[in-house]
């Protein structure tokens, strides 16, 4: 397993991997690239690069396979799991091939790492039923209060935070 910096180059892999994180599939698109026509799901790549992004990718074999990443948003354009504009939103996905590896907890775990350094907290949305739910809980995230919303998808998604300080 490798996990680097992500890098402005990478900006392809974080869409592939948005597509994954953001059930896209599930909501009838059949690729990465419908993704850009999304705007609340576009902007957590788009210009990947920006000042206050930071991110990781990881593989197996020198093939990326999974990538964790977050942004700064501010209230006039919120994320899912936006909290204020000083508190960086993380998204992560994992190609469906490597879930299950321990990429996602290595890919988490760096990412956090770093963002501890130039962060006070991170935040991210999650659907109440993903398994990832117990990893970020492991992590130590806790859900916002009040922050439970029914989703396109007929699921419910919570905004959960990370504090470092």
């Amino acid at each position: 397993m490798f996990i680097r910096p992500a890098e402005a180059d990478d900006e392809k892999l974080l869409w592939a991997m948005l597509y994954e994180a953001s059930y896209a599939h599930e909501n009838g698109m059949d690729s990465p690239d419908q993704l850009r026509d999304v705007p609340t799901l576009a902007h957590y790549v788009e210009g990947w690069g920006a000042a206050g992004d930071l991110g990781v990718v990881g593989g197996f074999d020198g093939v990326p396979l999974g990538a964790a990443w977050l942004r700064l948003f501010d209230a006039e354009d919120p994320a899912y799991g936006y909290v204020d504009a000083d508190t960086p939103e993380l998204a992560i996905g994992v190609a469906p091939e490597s879930r299950g590896t321990g990429l996602g907890t290595a890919l988490m775990s760096a990412l956090l790492d770093a963002a501890s350094e130039k962060y006070d907290a991170v935040s991210l949305s999650v659907r109440q039923e993903n398994p990832a739910l117990r990893l970020y809980q492991r992590l130590g995230f806790v859900e916002v209060a009040g922050s439970a919303k029914a989703n396109p998808a007929g699921t419910t998604s919570v905004t959960m935070v990370l504090r470092f300080h």
